[in-house]
């Protein structure tokens, strides 16, 4: 074995190609994406990107079922869309191991909420082990198939940002080809119609036992003494912080599994120490957990229950010190984000900013046109939910119809968006959806989706043609436009808007960050016409700044797009 710098969802994927992992289906999903674009670095492991999570585990599922170790990964919200399948999944049980791993974001760095995913694995009875590094990455990965088919259960992987997107060493050893396991039929197990679901879930509650005896000496939880005046139960990540911030001024219990959690364990660790703290960022899992056996222990009566940890959080809560000056954690100045200069979002939500128009927006990284000076978005609130948002607040208030829009991207549209348009065609909403087709996954690092036709493994496949889906659901009325040309956006908006039926536009242009889309030459700006109306800075392109009372264009982020050059009245943006 070897020692390599890996990212902690680099290393989550080296952990399941060591162990054999033959199938890998996810949804892309910020922290999580990494572990699927490493893993088909690997040529052992059919890995693809589905439509949704959903989708994802269903396929992965099957994989597992017919034999072959499988793995699917997303974001905490996208467990929610998963959800469905996990649950059932968990009274069926597996035929080769199969693996979820779920990302959750504290501190909501790319999120819209900053939901606990331990609440999941209790909800549906499955294990759920966490790393703290990228070694514990690669470990508990590989050791995730072995649990699964030992207990006959979906094994739950939690991982967090700084776990995710940190690195440390990590060994990493050969692949053990596992060979394909042989399917028996079995509708008592695999067909969940009641009188089997009734007799499975039994055995799910006689797993959780075998799983909680087991959780008592897995080498995954673990005791550390040190000063025993101060106990700290923690895991993933805040046990780093911990050890960080205390040093040995206070013994650890380092939790692996966090669920089933462990009885026994934490009885003695909390009888061999003095105050016991839980150090867990959002919800009070493990602190309940320990109440629940009759423990006192220290929570969120001294932690935060919103945002994510630090070293100075923990240091100040339990010692009631400040970290030595200079140490850890440091003041960044913030950045807030921003669409890109060319960016083809900004042409079309300037127009829907212009006509005053209510949008019920969406997932992706067009959601930062909510943002001053475009401030062109009412509504958000998870993926898909903007069409299927638009026909509830028309059918509610349909006078206002004509002044209200849904956004949507072309893959969020794939991920979850058909089904809501199928419903404004079906159920008759005089409503218009835009579709922000920039021919990539945006938000998340440009993967493939089913409109691109290319798979994640770059190979050519079939692309979906969103002209023809809106047509076959029943959609009569389809715009295309390209959103840099503001006069044929607002025509088409018109056009749409004016229509007495369900209408969709498909605002059409590459992402300007797509490495095949090559810049035009910069723009600049003549200082003896420049009047300083700062017209041109209603699009909020971070390109464009004021110089001396003046316009100014940056040569070195501008990639003539040409939005700007519509919106001077005087032609000095040339």
């Amino acid at each position: 074995m070897k020692k390599e710098l890996f990212l902690g969802n680099e290393a989550v994927a080296r952990g399941f190609w060591e162990a054999g992992c033959r199938f890998v289906s996810s949804y892309p999903g910020t922290p999580s994406t990494e572990i699927t674009e490493y893993a088909a670095e690997y040529a052992e492991m059919d890995c693809e990107w589905a439509p949704n999570e959903k989708v994802a585990l269903e396929a992965a599922y099957g994989a597992a079922v017919a034999g072959a170790r499988s793995f699917c990964g997303m974001k905490h919200v996208g467990l929610n869309v998963a959800a469905d399948p996990l649950f059932t999944a968990s009274y069926t049980g597996i035929n080769a191991g199969l693996v979820v791993a779920v990302a959750d974001d504290p501190g909501m760095h790319s999120s819209q909420n900053e939901q606990d995913s331990r609440h999941y694995a209790r909800a549906s009875k499955t294990l759920m082990l966490e790393p703290a590094d990228s070694a514990e990455c690669r470990d508990f990965a590989a050791a995730a198939f072995a649990l699964s088919e030992a207990f006959d259960t979906p094994v739950l992987l939690r991982m967090s940002t700084r776990v995710s997107h940190s690195r440390s060493l990590t060994e990493t050893g050969s692949r053990a080809e596992i060979p394909l396991r042989p399917y028996e039929k079995n509708p008592g197990k695999y067909v969940m119609m009641p009188a089997m679901a009734q007799k499975r879930h039994v055995l799910v509650e006689e797993r959780i036992l075998r799983q909680r005896a087991w959780a008592e000496t897995c080498a995954f939880n673990r005791a550390e003494y040190h000063d025993k005046s101060i106990g700290v139960i923690c895991a993933g990540i805040n046990y780093q912080y911990a050890r960080e911030a205390l040093g040995e001024r206070a013994s650890y219990l380092k939790l692996g599994c966090v669920y089933p959690l462990p009885e026994r364990l934490i009885r003695d660790f909390c009888a061999a120490c003095g105050a016991v703290y839980v150090a867990e960022d959002l919800d009070d899992c493990i602190e309940q957990h320990c109440k629940s056996l009759g423990l006192e222990v220290h929570g969120k009566d001294v932690f935060p229950r919103v945002g994510e940890f630090s070293q100075s959080i923990l240091r100040r809560a339990i010692l009631g010190e400040e970290l030595p000056a200079g140490a850890l954690d440091l003041a960044v100045p913030a950045r807030p984000p921003v669409l890109c200069p060319g960016c083809p979002h900004r042409g079309l939500f300037y127009v829907l900013k212009k006509r005053k128009i209510f949008v019920s927006g969406d997932i992706g990284c067009y959601t930062l046109g909510a943002l001053a000076p475009l401030e062109s978005m009412d509504t958000c609130v998870c993926m898909g939910a903007s069409i299927s948002g638009l026909h509830g607040h028309n059918k509610a208030d349909p006078e206002n119809a004509a002044r209200s829009v849904a956004v949507i991207g072309d893959s969020t549209f794939m991920h979850s968006g058909v089904t809501g348009l199928i419903n404004i065609a079906y159920n008759r909403s005089n409503s218009v959806v835009i579709i922000l087709d920039n021919s990539i996954t945006g938000m998340t690092g440009h993967q493939q989706n089913p409109t691109t036709g290319i798979t994640l493994k770059g190979d050519p496949t079939a692309a979906v043609s969103l002209e023809k889906v809106c047509e076959a659901v029943g959609i009569r009325r389809v715009f295309v436009v390209d959103p840099y040309d503001l006069s044929a956006t607002e025509e088409a908006l018109t056009q749409a808007l004016a229509a007495a039926e369900p209408a969709v536009i498909i605002s059409r242009r590459p992402c300007a960050l797509l490495k095949y889309v090559k810049p035009k030459p910069s723009l600049r700006v003549d200082p003896e016409k420049c009047t300083g109306c700062r017209a041109c800075m209603r699009i909020g392109c971070p390109a464009i700044s004021m110089k001396n009372k003046y316009a100014a264009v940056d040569p070195t982020q501008c990639v003539g797009c040409g939005v700007c050059v519509q919106l001077c009245r005087f032609g000095a943006v040339t």
